[in-house]
């Protein structure tokens, strides 16, 4: 549960930068201010560039999910506790009604979990080992149906749309700055000398990291959606039980940094940091699985 957005983010900030000198070199913004184009075609300009890379780094998501973790896709079964892994997570999909997801274990001694995909039929679930060994079959299987949930319920797709509405402001807000910012400090008539192409770079990676609080905000939403799908696959007993294992071992991160906002647990954040945590607090989901 723990690794669902941050790398997801980290991505999509990698493939705006791209895109941002794709631009300069085919020279779409020079088209768009030098033809006197209106704002009007500029938010146009920004809502493809922003949707195609979000859309980009969802597509992305399992292949770098796999390498940033290192999980190894589980084909055949080596072991009675990889057989029940797929054969829960088989069952999990059946009852969610989505297609079954690839099966992987990283290794990791921590417990935490993470499912990412492009789609409900094409998805992809990943344990760590600690995971297996630090918690009980019931308590695993209602991690499992707590992802398999985020997988259902479309949480990268929706994720993926709101990260493109995003980018669209960011990208669209970093050249209005920028031609204010050329002209103003340095003096350029048409606003698009050096430094309009520097000002857009800043503003973006500043803007980006700015507005990755609406895309957290949504991600902590969905957790607790989530935890309700996994109460209803595994029981909400288990559901629970998980939970609060999870906090008696200290909310420890399993995943690399690149990972950190895409599996079960999330870090513990409090104040401005909070902003930016994929993940509500274990006590706070608890709590509103244990309401009537």
């Amino acid at each position: 549960m723990f690794a669902r957005v941050g790398y997801f983010l980290a991505t999509n900030l990698a493939i705006l930068v791209v895109l941002n000198f794709t631009a300069r070199l085919f020279g779409f913004d020079q088209y768009l201010y030098g033809t006197g184009q209106s704002m009007g075609s500029l938010l146009v300009f920004a809502a493809a560039f922003g949707m195609l890379g979000s859309f980009i780094s969802l597509a992305m998501s399992k292949r770098m999910a796999k390498k940033f973790s290192g999980a190894q896709v589980i084909e055949t079964p080596r072991t009675a506790q990889e057989g029940w892994l797929l054969e829960t997570i088989e069952r999990q999909a059946r009852q969610a009604g989505i297609g079954m997801p690839e099966v992987t274990i990283f290794n990791h001694a921590q417990p935490n979990a993470f499912a990412t995909g492009m789609n409900r039929n094409n998805a992809l679930v990943a344990v760590s080992q600690g995971l297996l060994q630090n918690m009980s079959r019931a308590e695993v299987e209602a991690v499992l149906g707590h992802e398999v949930s985020h997988v259902a319920n479309g949480d990268m797709i929706t994720l993926a749309l709101i990260q493109g509405v995003v980018n669209t402001f960011v990208i669209f807000l970093s050249r209005v700055i920028g031609q204010m910012v050329d002209r103003a400090v340095f003096k350029s008539r048409s606003g698009m000398g050096p430094g309009y192409w520097i000002t857009v770079i800043i503003a973006e990676l500043v803007l980006g990291i700015l507005a990755s609080t609406i895309v957290m905000y949504f991600s902590r939403r969905r957790e607790f959606r989530a935890d309700l799908g996994g109460a209803e696959l595994a029981g909400r007993d288990n559901m629970v039980s998980a939970l609060k294992r999870l906090r008696d071992l200290h909310e420890p991160s399993a995943l690399p940094e690149q990972l950190a906002a895409f599996g079960v647990s999330g870090r513990q954040s409090t104040g401005f940091k909070y902003l930016f945590s994929s993940h509500p607090p274990l006590d706070q989901r608890i709590e509103a699985l244990q309401k009537p």
